[in-house]
């Protein structure tokens, strides 16, 4: 059949008519509507096969109002069709129309049945029913119109045609009616994302309830909870790409070779890259579509000057209306297009959370010292970020090359093949941008390598810092943070640079390719290389499509610097997540126990346990290379930093060899089932490590282990999860109340809990921070006990109480007579007297098991065990009879107190008075509402430099200038075309003048902005939050989580560093570009400024409306993630005791959840961005069409050129306004960062760390101490810790200070060295602050308003050799006074650095106070000596050594005042012994104050001081106090044995 058979139309086939400014009817039929109807038929079909063969029923009922209706409408349109085909067949049978009403019908018949299964199984409008709903309405429109202007209107096929239009109207309202309160919807569940209909999720109408409540109200985490696509949660994401990485693994591992995470993720989302790079071709297409079509309205134009033939109004006006919707839809595609990239990078980024969480879980004890917390902090704070902010701009390698050759193509018709030397211009940039890239890649890791390092020194001050105080030592750990900062900054430095250099490649290039271009063109491009002939129209086409060259071009460096960025974090997380895992085979552990009560439920054969692999990684000689590279490198690096800071250069690190050997060896273990067996031994021998080793935390090297049984560990040192009391203690498990109040008992926390504010609903802090440490050790035995295991291993937690308690424990909870009497128990002790009662003794000496048998054999054996007993227990023997003597303990313990700095005593006594409303301790993290403030602003300016500020912005308005100059000088050289004014040469030689000024401003802003003013800010931000961060009072830092804290290290100094000065240049460029914009459309189509002020106004609005919401959204978004960095801190702690209680799926659960919270807030924030962008290039759209209609009323009297220069604007100001609107968004959400950095930054601090006051010289030199009336809290608004106490201590007396938990020992302490102040003191008051950031008023804690507070009288003051100590700077009293702390820390670097972190001393001095400490033989086996480096929380020294390293600390502070707190807790009794021999000897005339439990370490006291809640009980020799049966002091004594009891 010939067309014209077909079409039956003398128009033909068209596509346009050629008598009028339209299409044909025969086009109309075949393509706009044959073809969507044949697609329809072929997806609904493929649809219905896959519903009934594999869909699922919703089961949720079908919403009988839409459904029948809907099915009524398809039905009626069916029949109008078939009734026009009727007609159709009778009379004036046309093949087109009868293919068109054919396919009509089939279509619209598949879709009745779509419809069924789509109601059963969906619940939200069917997608492809509404799409058809729509192509065929817009083409069905068009084609009525077709009609009537043919006059055939009265014809019966029409009529019919007009009925089954008004069938699917009515179809298409029922179709596309909201459905959020029908039942189906309710019922389901899911997510407003998932309910919303096509065109809802097309232009993002379903967030339009959020944006709304957000202008009204501050929006709240809870209003946006729920949105995200199940996709993109942590447990379908996780598996996805675990799954994928998991095979990539396993193939490398057979080739040999390394997989690439970067590859593998890229892969692991292959299916839904195509609809992405569908989206954005087709929207790269559409954008030169408009050149194209401005070419054609420049015809026209040009059509109405002297001697042209005029063109048909219509023309102009379809031709305004096509630029329009091409604009439109282009919008539509690209808003698409970004969602659905930034959906898959949220979803890669919560997978590699979840990866790199559960990775740490598997860590094996090598490769945990290998990743630091801080380190694995920032795989997932800024690493896996980087896929958010990368992936959108992937596709942009496809689509850029593609947008190239279709503008050069265009250009090419344009100005023939001078286009080609422009190419070539490029072609030659791209081998510098290859070597600029190179660069970029190595600045870039620099940076984040000292990133990396900057964190983990915050983390571990953080952790620290209540020592860091103690000691003084703020100065050094800034200075320790500086030398990395400065690292960080100079690779900033070099960033910029490349950038400013950068930005002549890509903000120049089109100004640079259109020079050469035009150039060739004015003088050889011609026909028979003669000159080209320059008329408005070729200049103007091509000038725009020079300008849409920009953006691809422009994007590229952005593109790759971000590519790069991506592969840099990716090989990080890459290198992380092939690190050693813990094998699971060291242990052969089996859950139930054994039928065979004689089989040993613990069994060790042969047994070597080393904490490193058994001998170094072997290096291939490249990595050697590498590696000495590297070393070098960092040498020349610290030679440097030596010099810049005067200080003597650094000797190069010699390697020194590890030790390899094994920790334990030969051990052989048989625990029987019910039994209690006792590990002993000294310090550092390997007691520990046993323990561990039967956990399966170390390599085995030979022998085998063997458990029944489900296990509990109780860890040397509490760990403790920030939750509430009973959480702690259900450890996720179900809650029964008897076993409950059983384990509440036995653990002796019944009166602890009576204390607490709000009983066992009350928060515990980070770490434990408001219970003392007796407290924290026995909620982890509560923990422990109330797991209800078989195999219960003790890590020395009698250490951390004192005598009641340690009696209560052992009778009620671990002993013969205590509620686990009838489990298997491991008790590693350094307890002598209860060791008569345990079924076993194990003695470890040197890592092997020296002794081992029952109590009475040991003894009889005379060897090592007897001489410890004899020596150590005073009424050994007898001690034994009494066992349950003392069975009663008072119910009011005295536990040794306090651990990390809160409200230890003080928390628990405020409670007696109010029950609940300080159950929670750590605040909601607060949240600005509103947007940034203008002050927000001029913080970053300040710290920028105002100077700097407004030299930047005229900078840029200069480069627009220029740019405008360029363009508005070609205009006139085309108005003066043929006129013999100028040369070629002449206008040539002013255009290029005009560029390279351009170049040269362009450059040198971008270098003013990214290397002077933006590091200057970066640099003063930081130091103030780090200065202010060191300086800020105990209280701070006991009320807010440590993840809080890194995160503003972290992410928000990441976000000024390199987020906040690009959103500046780009608000900058887009600003300075729509107001020269303006100017040039005002200048030459005057009309147009009309439409200005409207415009301007409906632009303010959205974005007032939209950045209300996208403010708190973003402010959201940031909160979010400070929980997934705090709980990631908790588990790496306690990591050891969740493999042992096998909590790992729980933990990862609530990893998984808070990770889904952050996906949550990210996913809403940046649908919001796109719910903006659709808005705002509708706008934009309308300009174009206003500038386009504005031309074609203005044809006959603005000049092409004229139209040219608007309409080339008209088409760029679009993107411009939407860049800058959106620029600005982005940087308001940018500068969060800024203002969250200033909250902190403008805390208040504690007291000044230098005072004016004049000391006598060498003060303190007696060490005379007095408390006169002194009281204190430990913050405001809580009750008195300390009340009116009063005493002296004389110079070189030793004072033993003793009480019961809650009595105040170490707030006494903390008063010495003013961790807290004097109630109601200048200071207390002036160092208190208010709530966090982000407060959420239900939870935070009630800080109490200062002037609620009864305020007593003063709190009086403590005055040491005559001098008040209020009036003492900090820092020059913490260094003026010794302390060996309950918590022994230490941090990572050498040993030496943990002795003498300021470099003063001499390594002689070290080496005999370490000597002194008797730990110089140890330290001297160490590989390097003192240079031996110390891994992350001092993690390879046992607890007792630590303690000993810090008594060494002590030994070289020769102060005149020393205080001891809980410092032997953790060594046994031989070591306690020594070390009280060495401060008897070091300290004779020094002034020294113990707080100990155990009471013999303060038997030789010249004076014991007995505390009583918070008062002075006792204060006499003990000698005295021993005297009198009814004295404190002797009930405590006589409970710890240490009273020979003559009358037995």
């Amino acid at each position: 059949m010939s067309i014209a058979s077909f079409c039956r139309d003398p128009e033909g086939w068209g596509p346009t008519s050629s008598t009028r400014p339209d299409l044909t009817p025969c086009m109309e039929n075949t393509i706009l509507l044959t073809l969507p109807s044949l697609i329809g038929i072929l997806f609904f079909a493929h649809s219905i096969f896959t519903m009934s063969r594999y869909g699922k029923p919703h089961n949720l009922g079908r919403t009988n109002l839409i459904y029948w209706p809907s099915q009524f409408f398809i039905l009626s349109s069916i029949v109008a069709l078939i009734a026009r085909a009727a007609v159709l067949n009778q009379s004036g049978y046309v093949p087109a129309i009868m293919l068109s009403t054919v396919s009509l019908i089939v279509a619209w018949a598949v879709a009745m049945g779509l419809n069924h299964f789509q109601h059963q199984q969906e619940i939200r409008s069917s997608d492809p029913i509404f799409a058809l709903y729509v192509f065929t309405l817009v083409a069905s429109a068009i084609n009525i119109r077709t009609m009537s202007l043919l006059y055939q209107t009265d014809q019966p096929q029409f009529k019919a045609f007009i009925a089954f239009f008004a069938f699917n109207f009515a179809g298409f309202v029922v179709e596309a009616w909201p459905r959020g309160r029908t039942q189906v919807q309710i019922k389901s569940g899911a997510s407003r994302f998932e309910k919303a209909n096509l065109f809802s999720r097309l232009s993002f109408d379903y967030l339009q309830p959020i944006i709304t409540q957000g202008y009204k109200a501050p929006l709240a985490a809870t209003d946006i909870a729920g949105m995200v696509p199940r996709r993109i949660k942590t447990e379908f994401s996780h598996d996805n790409l675990n799954n994928h990485w998991q095979k990539a693994v396993a193939k490398a591992a057979a080739k040999g070779t390394k997989p690439s995470l970067f590859w593998t993720v890229m892969t692991a989302y292959g299916r839904q890259w195509v609809p992405i790079m569908f989206y954005r071709i087709i929207a790269s297409t559409l954008t030169y579509v408009l050149p194209t079509l401005l070419n054609e309205l420049l015809s026209f134009v040009g059509s109405y000057e002297d001697g042209n033939t005029p063109q048909p109004v219509s023309l102009g006006v379809i031709l305004a209306f096509g630029m329009f919707f091409a604009s439109l839809m282009n919008s539509f595609f690209m808003a698409q297009y970004f969602q659905n990239a930034l959906d898959v990078g949220v979803e890669a980024r919560t997978a590699l959370i979840a990866m790199i969480y559960r990775k740490s879980l598997k860590l094996s004890s090598a490769a945990k010292q290998k990743s630091t917390a801080g380190e694995i902090n920032n795989h997932m704070s800024v690493d896996a970020e980087r896929w958010n902010d990368a992936i959108t701009f992937f596709p942009m390698f496809i689509s850029i090359p593609y947008e190239m050759c279709i503008a050069l193509w265009l250009l090419y018709q344009q100005i023939g093949w001078s286009v080609f030397t422009g190419l070539g211009t490029i072609l030659l940039m791209l081998p510098v941008q290859g070597i600029i890239g190179k660069f970029f890649t190595k600045a870039k890791a620099g940076k984040l390598e000292s990133m990396d390092g900057r964190i983990r020194i915050m983390n571990e001050i953080l952790s620290g810092i209540k020592i860091v105080k103690l000691y003084g030592w703020e100065e050094s750990f800034k200075q320790r943070v500086a030398v990395f900062r400065n690292r960080e900054l100079s690779s900033l430095r070099k960033i910029g640079t490349i950038f400013s250099f950068m930005s002549i490649m890509f903000q120049s290039m089109p100004l640079i390719v259109s020079l050469v271009s035009f150039t060739v063109y004015a003088t050889v491009g011609g026909p028979n290389f003669g000159p080209g002939d320059i008329s408005p129209q070729k200049i103007f086409v091509s000038i725009s499509l020079f300008g849409m060259l920009n953006r691809p071009i422009g994007m590229l460096s952005h593109i790759i610097a971000l590519t790069i960025s991506v592969t840099v974090a990716s090989s990080r997380i890459q290198k992380f997540l092939l690190s050693e895992e813990i094998l699971g085979t060291t242990t052969e552990s089996i859950k139930i126990l054994p039928e065979d009560r004689s089989i040993p439920v613990i069994d060790i054969k042969d047994g070597v346990f080393a904490w490193e692999t058994e001998g170094p990684e072997v290096e291939t000689p490249k990595e050697q290379k590498v590696r000495e590279k590297q070393e070098g490198k960092q040498q020349a690096q610290l030679e440097k930093e030596a010099r810049k800071a005067g200080k003597p250069i650094p000797e190069k690190a010699v390697s020194v060899e590890k030790d390899y050997g094994p920790t334990l060896t030969n051990i052989n273990l048989a625990i029987a089932r019910g039994d209690l067996t006792a590990v002993v031994g000294r310090v550092g021998q390997g007691k520990t490590s046993l323990l561990n080793a039967i956990i399966g935390d170390m390599y085995k090297r030979q022998g085998s282990v063997r458990v029944y049984g489900r296990m509990a560990y109780v860890a040397q040192q509490a760990w403790i999860v920030n939750a509430t009391l009973r959480d702690n203690i259900l450890f996720g498990n179900e809650f029964d109340q008897a076993r409950y109040d059983h384990v509440l008992m036995a653990s002796g926390l019944l009166p602890d809990v009576d204390m607490l504010p709000a009983g066992d609903q009350t928060e515990i802090g980070e770490r434990g921070i408001n219970l003392s440490g007796g407290q924290k050790q026995r909620v982890s035995l509560a923990r422990a006990a109330y797991e209800n295991a078989d195999v219960y291993l003790f890590d020395d937690p009698l250490s951390a109480v004192d005598a009641h308690v340690d009696q209560h424990l052992w009778q009620h909870l671990i002993g013969p007579t205590g509620l686990l009497k009838d489990k298997t128990r491991v008790l590693v002790t350094h307890a002598i007297h209860h060791l008569g009662q345990a079924d076993q003794i194990v003695v470890i000496k040197d890592g092997e098991i020296s002794e081992t048998g029952k109590y009475d054999a040991l003894m009889d054996a005379r060897n090592a065990f007897y001489q410890l007993i004899k020596d150590y227990s005073v009424n050994e023997g007898k001690k034994r009879k009494e066992q349950t003597a003392d069975a009663e303990v008072t119910d009011d313990e005295s536990d040794a107190s306090t651990q990390a700095g809160i409200d230890k005593e003080g928390k628990e006594e405020v409670a007696v008075v109010k029950k609940d409303d300080k159950a929670g301790l750590v605040a909601e993290e607060k949240m600005v509402h509103g947007s940034v403030a203008w002050s927000v602003y001029s913080i970053y300016a300040n710290a920028a430099s105002y100077k700097l500020s407004i030299m930047i912005v005229l900078f840029f308005l200069l480069c627009q200038a220029l740019q405008i100059g360029t363009n508005v000088w070609l205009k006139y050289w085309t108005t003066q075309n043929g006129a013999e004014k100028h040369s070629v040469g002449e206008f040539l030689s002013v255009y290029a003048a005009l560029v390279v000024a351009y170049l040269i401003s362009n450059v040198t802003v971008t270098y003013i902005t990214m290397v002077i003013a933006a590091i200057r800010a970066s640099t003063i931000l930081h130091e103030s939050l780090l200065s202010k961060m060191l300086r800020l009072p105990m209280s701070f830092f006991d009320t807010t989580p440590l993840g809080r804290i890194v995160n503003r290290f972290s992410s928000d100094i990441f976000s000024i560093d390199e987020l906040t000065p690009w959103n500046f240049i780009n608000v900058f460029i887009c600003g300075a570009s729509v107001l020269g914009t303006i100017v040039v459309i005002g200048t030459t189509t005057p009309i147009f400024l009309a439409i200005v002020p409207p415009l301007v106004i409906l632009y303010l609005l959205i974005q007032t409306f939209y950045i209300r919401s996208s403010r708190a959204l973003k402010r959201i978004d940031s909160v979010s993630k400070s929980p997934i960095y705090q709980h990631f801190s908790e588990t790496l702690a306690g990591v050891t005791t969740i493999r042992a209680l096998a909590a790992n799926d729980r933990f990862i659960a609530e990893n998984a959840a808070k990770a889904d919270v952050a996906a949550n807030a990210y996913f809403v924030w940046v649908s919001t961005n796109r719910w903006l962008q659709i808005r705002l290039e509708a706008l934009g759209a309308i300009v174009v069409l206003a500038a386009g209609l504005f031309v074609v009323l203005s044809r006959s009297t603005l000049g092409s050129s004229s139209a040219g220069l608007a309409m080339s604007y008209a088409l760029s100001v679009t993107l411009d306004i939407t860049w800058l609107v959106r620029s600005y968004c982005d940087l308001n959400n940018q500068l969060v960062a800024v203002e969250r950095v200033d909250e902190y930054a403008n805390k208040n601090p504690e007291a000044p760390a230098e005072t004016d006051v004049a000391l006598p010289e060498n003060w303190p030199q007696n060490g005379l101490v007095e408390f006169r009336n002194y009281s204190t809290r430990y913050r405001e608004g809580l009750d008195l810790v300390i009340k009116n106490i009063s005493f002296t201590v004389q110079p070189a007396e030793k004072v033993g200070i003793v009480g019961r938990t809650g009595a105040g020992k170490s707030s006494l302490t903390l008063a010495l060295f003013r961790i807290v102040e004097a109630a109601n003191s200048h200071w207390a008051k002036a160092s208190h602050n208010g709530a966090d950031q982000d407060a959420d008023p239900t939870k935070a804690d009630e800080i109490a308003d200062l002037s609620d507070i009864n305020v007593e009288e003063d709190g009086g003051s403590i005055w040491i050799d005559g001098v008040d100590i209020s009036t003492v700077g900090l820092e020059y009293l913490r260094q003026h006074l010794a302390i060996i702390p309950q918590d022994p820390t230490l941090f990572v670097g050498t040993v030496r650095e943990n002795l003498d972190p300021f470099d003063e001393l001499q390594d002689a001095e070290l080496w005999e106070a370490l000597e002194r400490a008797h730990l110089k033989d140890h330290i001297s086996s160490l590989a390097g000596g003192l240079s031996f480096k110390v891994s992350q929380n001092g993690d390879n020294f046992s607890v007792g050594q630590r303690s000993l390293i810090c008594l060494a600390r002590a030994l070289l502070r020769k102060t005149k005042i020393l205080v001891l707190d809980e410092a032997t807790a953790a060594v046994d009794v031989e070591t306690d012994e020594l070390i009280q021999r060495t401060i008897r000897k070091e300290f004779k005339d020094r002034t020294i104050l113990t707080i100990a439990h155990r009471i013999k370490t303060v038997m030789d006291s010249d004076k014991i001081l007995v505390l009583e809640k918070g008062r002075v009980q006792e204060f006499e020799a003990p000698a005295t106090l021993l005297k009198r049966p009814d004295s404190l002091f002797y009930s405590l004594a006589h409970q710890a044995g240490e009273i020979k009891d003559s009358d037995e």
